[in-house]
């Protein structure tokens, strides 16, 4: 049978006290003899005893947390946002309760519904669609929220983001430039307000341009798989048909497609040129480094988590909408041959 875990009556009992003098030599040790602290904490290290710290920060009001809701764990773009997250609320002494939404906005709403259960100081999200009930119900609870990866849409909310329109703009610019009149845009799904961006950003390139084309790909997903099978049917399509340029949604799509071509023997950038966006550490390191629009990834964690903190913590907070611009990474993937 498992042990039962060690209360503090017990770790009272073991020390000789009373529960209160347990309880100050926890949270108020001055108040206490350092004869009595030690014999105290020599119980608490015999009895192996963790105190139970959430039930008394609910008792309080709320907990030492924050949560993080994303798109999609697997994608390194939102391991690398996490990180920046975590390493800015850490200093401030809290941790970090991850969700990953599947870009469901049912898997979304029960995550919210918990974080508020469990009191958490704020959210940070990068919400599926626009600001839903759930959002608004948290910040009439008093607990903030913060819009990252996503341009609020009006003043009453922070938010921080990077310029997609731009950074599809410049994808499609440098293939523009570099000789390419038959582009194809792959991303999706359509409903993420970002893959919609990146795609207009493209066909202002493509009006720019002098003849230029951009056939719309769709995806059910930007994932390696999704970006796998897209790259399986331009593969099969004639050289005459088939685009000589793809501007990917972002790194995964990217990655998938480069796998698909190079497995049929389309040559990558001799036969068709491919640009990515977030510039993942996978996109440099690919067989052939993957050119992409840069993102300030863990600039766009700390950002918000700063901005949240400011939140929780200043009566006198005024939201801000913070927008980064992104940076176009020329590699071997959209190289021109000569």
């Amino acid at each position: 049978m498992a042990r039962s875990t060690p209360n503090i009556r017990e770790v009272a009992t073991r020390a000789g006290v009373s529960v209160g003098t347990v309880s100050n030599v926890l949270n108020r040790p001055e108040l206490v003899t350092p004869t009595t602290r030690e014999r105290v904490r020599a119980a608490i290290k015999e009895l192996n005893f963790v105190r139970n710290d959430y039930a008394r920060q609910l008792r309080q009001g709320r907990s030492r947390t924050i949560g993080l809701v994303v798109l999609d764990i697997s994608n390194p773009f939102f391991t690398d946002v996490s990180r920046g997250v975590e390493d800015t609320v850490n200093r401030e002494g809290l941790a970090v309760i991850v969700c990953n939404s599947d870009e469901s906005l049912v898997k979304e709403s029960a995550h919210l519904d918990l974080l508020a259960e469990m009191r958490v100081q704020g959210v940070l999200i990068n919400p599926i669609g626009e600001t839903t009930e759930r959002i608004v119900t948290l910040r009439e609870h008093g607990i903030p929220v913060v819009l990252f990866d996503r341009q609020a849409s009006s003043t009453v909310e922070c938010s921080v983001a990077v310029n997609d329109v731009t950074g599809g703009e410049q994808a499609v610019t440098h293939l523009v430039a570099s000789g390419h009149r038959k582009i194809a845009f792959l991303g999706g799904p359509s409903t993420l307000r970002q893959i919609r961006e990146r795609r207009e950003g493209a066909e202002r390139a493509v009006s720019a341009g002098e003849s230029a084309e951009l056939e719309v790909v769709d995806t059910t997903a930007p994932t390696v798989a999704s970006g796998r099978s897209a790259g399986d049917k331009i593969a099969m399509m004639s050289p005459v048909e088939r685009p000589t340029a793809i501007f990917c949604a972002n790194d995964l799509l990217a990655l998938g497609v480069l796998q698909a071509l190079t497995h049929a023997g389309v040559r990558v950038p001799q036969d068709i040129a491919i640009v990515g966006y977030d510039d993942i550490d996978f996109a440099a390191a690919a067989a052939v480094p993957l050119s992409s629009v840069r993102q300030p990834r863990q600039m766009l964690g700390r950002t918000a988590a700063e901005l949240l903190h400011e939140e929780t913590s200043d009566t006198d907070h005024e939201h801000q909408q913070i927008r980064f611009e992104p940076e176009l990474i020329v590699r071997d993937s959209s190289a021109i041959i000569r």
